[in-house]
Parts: C-alpha cells; sequence; structure tokens
C-alpha cells in the first residue's frame, strides 16, 4: 500500500504507515503518533486505509445527471485530510461508526454519491451504504455484519486469555477465569479439553496482535 500523507484539523502534518493515519502531536516533540495521545482512549478516532477497512464508504461529488435530484447530506466534521484533498470523518450516529471519505468538492452544500468498486469488497461497502442511507433517513439501521456474536465473543476471550498470559499466569489459572472451572490436578489438567482451547486462543491472540486484527474489519467472504 502506498504510504499517504494527511493534515490533521486537530494537529500538525501527519504521515500514514500503510494501515493507518497518523497524527503528529504539537505538545510531545512533533512525534507521530496513531491519534493524538491527548486524547482519552475511548475517545480517540483511529482512521483506517479503505483497502484494510472495506466498510469505509467512499463519497464523492455527484455528476451533473444527478445533481439536481440529490440533496446535500449532514455529515460530521473531517478528522484529517490526504494529500489530494480526500477529507476522512467518523459518522458517529451510526452504530458501530463509519469512517467515510470524502473525495472531490469539501463543501457542505455539495450533492454526494457513494462510490463502489466492482470487485469483491464492493459487497463490504454496500452494506456500509445501506447503513449510512438508513441513518440519513432515519430509518432502521441493519446490523453490522463483519463479526457474528460467537466471533465477537471469542475475540474478546483471545484478549482475557492473552492479557493473563502477559502479566504471569499460568494457562490453568486462565482457564479457571475464562471457562469458570474449579481446581483440577496436574493429570486432569493435561488431559482437559479445555487446556487445548486456552492454548488456541493464545496462538490466535498473538497472530491477531501480528497484524491479523486488520481481518477483524472486513467480512469473511468466498471468492468465486
Amino acid at each position: 500500500m502506498t504510504p499517504t500523507t494527511v493534515t490533521s484539523r486537530r494537529s500538525c502534518i501527519a504521515t500514514s504507515l500503510p494501515n493507518k493515519i497518523l497524527k503528529t502531536s504539537d505538545s510531545v516533540g512533533g512525534c507521530d503518533f496513531p491519534v493524538d495521545p491527548l486524547d482519552p482512549p475511548p475517545a480517540a478516532p483511529v482512521l483506517w486505509s479503505p483497502t484494510d477497512d472495506t466498510s469505509t464508504v467512499i463519497l464523492d461529488t455527484a455528476p451533473d445527471l444527478l445533481s439536481t435530484t440529490t440533496t446535500a447530506p449532514i455529515l460530521p466534521p473531517p478528522l484529517a485530510s490526504d494529500s489530494i484533498g480526500a477529507d476522512f470523518r467518523l459518522y458517529d450516529a451510526a452504530v458501530p461508526s463509519l469512517q467515510l471519505i470524502q473525495i472531490g468538492e469539501s463543501a457542505t452544500i455539495t450533492p454526494l454519491v457513494a462510490v463502489i468498486p466492482l470487485d469483491i469488497s464492493g459487497f463490504d461497502r454496500l452494506e456500509s451504504v445501506e447503513r449510512l442511507l438508513a441513518t440519513l433517513h432515519h430509518r432502521a439501521v441493519p446490523p453490522d455484519t463483519r463479526l457474528t456474536a460467537q466471533q465477537r465473543a471469542r475475540a474478546r476471550r483471545m484478549l482475557q486469555a492473552f492479557d493473563g498470559f502477559r502479566y504471569g499466569a499460568t494457562q490453568q489459572s486462565i482457564a479457571q477465569v475464562i471457562f469458570d472451572i474449579g481446581d483440577v490436578s496436574r493429570d486432569e489438567w493435561q488431559a482437559s479439553s479445555r487446556r487445548h482451547a486456552i492454548m488456541s486462543l493464545l496462538r490466535e491472540a498473538r497472530r491477531m496482535i501480528e497484524g491479523g486484527y486488520r481481518k477483524l474489519l472486513r467480512h469473511r467472504r468466498r471468492r468465486g
């Protein structure tokens, strides 16, 4: 992926790494950070490359053919702009938040259309456009289907297991917390299915930390 230079509306010039847009903080020596280090963690916005996050909605100025019939949506202010003038926004009115990238004119009165590529990621973006339209027109918003409830629960367990392992907990003590099991003998633990489940959670957690987390940003679809 080609690095992109962005200008933060809240800080100075920032340069993106392959997967995240970085911000430069004036208050900490002008160093690059994925988000402003002064933001509290729950409020810190993270902007992803649209090639990683296939739920990103790409907006452009409506062509003349549609400009008289398309109204200008009310969008949040941009958080950042890249070197070619595209605006990056987070639309918090949708749950979970939608990342929007607006190219072309950035005036708030400009009618907009969504850009859907005709590759496999187009299915992901269509779902996001549907969620955006439902929010803008006060309809029931369809759920984000990238992760099932079971996948979310497993991801939560992976984080729990890895946090415990990182702070020195044994695999058996991690299993006691995650699976709510009592004390067992060494021989029982060696033969326990819970032991293998914890080992699997730790393996997957390591893969996530090494970059696999980006798979959570897109749907799992079988190609042709």
